[in-house]
């Protein structure tokens, strides 16, 4: 018995001593991105990947997926969410549905340039944003660029709001879109991006919104050769990572990942703002008609009943706007 126990003795501190000398298991990380290959977002994504991959020293494996492989942002949302994917670069537009804060940032003229983004969403106010979306299974770690949003359609310039007038426009799915275009006088549809450019071919719809580098990769200028510039939405994206992937992350990794995306989002501002030039001239290029509008006062004045509505239910969200519109 005796002897029976010191073999038990050694063959669980074998055991021990081999456990404790195996290495950790990596987490394996899957990211989502809409975006293909070379645009400035699936650059940035590729460097945040390569980043935590190195300086993790293997403990976190990250993979993104491009070009809405894995599915569409919905769907990637709630797989996030779920951690099924880990990590994703999201816009913060149809995020509303799920985190009610964030439809303060699709407010139309709520920002007024990018400059005003960067400093609202890299500061205290984006920082209240990051906790809104922790609590419903994302972390937001930095911020991207998706550039200023304007109309382009089928039909001709749009100057004012009237020109509007009974146009079918494709908006993402979030009832704030639908009152904006209801307010300037045309027909809100609601409709996944992958399905905008065959419906603007086919006549579905007469336009959209977006913003230079989307219309141009997108291939929408070669059926919408009108854009006019609204400026109507700047709305900022995320690099989020899932809640439970955060944190099952030790501190120490947790600041590489963090650094790493922060690192990322500065890549990505950098290349979109030369992005944003190249589209414009590649679809002028190809015949498009841009046009600037002059009075944008006019499409501001029309969005009144977008905000009293969006304040009447929610309340508790007028210092959040408040608080925008006061930083300079």
């Amino acid at each position: 018995m005796n002897m029976l126990s010191n073999i038990r003795r050694v063959s669980l501190a074998a055991v021990a001593a081999t456990a404790f000398a195996m290495p950790a298991l990596a987490d394996n990380w899957r990211g989502w991105n809409i975006h293909p290959e070379g645009y400035p977002n699936t650059v940035a994504m590729d460097q945040f990947v390569a980043e935590v991959n190195e300086k993790t020293e293997g403990r976190v494996t990250a993979e993104v997926f491009h070009s809405g492989t894995l599915g569409s942002q919905p769907d990637a949302i709630e797989q996030t969410r779920n951690n099924a994917l880990q990590f994703a670069n999201f816009n913060m537009g149809p995020m509303g549905e799920i985190v009610p804060a964030t439809n303060v940032l699709s407010l139309p003229f709520i920002f007024t340039d990018i400059d005003h983004m960067h400093k609202v969403m890299d500061g205290e106010i984006g920082q209240q944003f990051s906790d809104a979306l922790a609590a419903e299974g994302l972390v937001a770690l930095s911020w991207f660029d998706s550039g200023s949003r304007s109309f382009y359609n089928t039909k001709k310039a749009i100057t004012q709001p009237a020109d509007m007038d009974g146009m079918k426009f494709r908006v993402m799915n979030n009832s704030l879109f639908v009152d904006m275009v209801d307010s300037l006088g045309g027909n809100a549809t609601p409709m996944a991006y992958s399905e905008v450019f065959q419906a603007l071919k086919t006549g579905v719809i007469d336009g959209a919104e977006n913003n230079y580098p989307s219309f141009e990769s997108s291939n929408h200028y070669e059926v919408a050769k009108f854009y006019s510039i609204t400026d109507h939405l700047i709305i900022p994206e995320c690099l989020c990572v899932s809640t439970e992937a955060w944190e099952a992350l030790s501190d120490a990794d947790k600041e590489v990942v963090r650094q790493a995306a922060i690192n990322a989002a500065a890549t990505q501002r950098e290349l979109w703002a030369a992005r944003e030039l190249e589209s414009r001239a590649k679809v002028e290029a190809s015949g498009v008609t841009v046009n600037e509008v002059q009075d944008k006062g006019a499409f501001q004045a029309a969005m009144a009943p977008v905000y009293e509505g969006f304040l009447a239910n929610n309340p508790d969200l007028k210092g959040l706007v408040e608080a925008i519109q006061a930083t300079n």
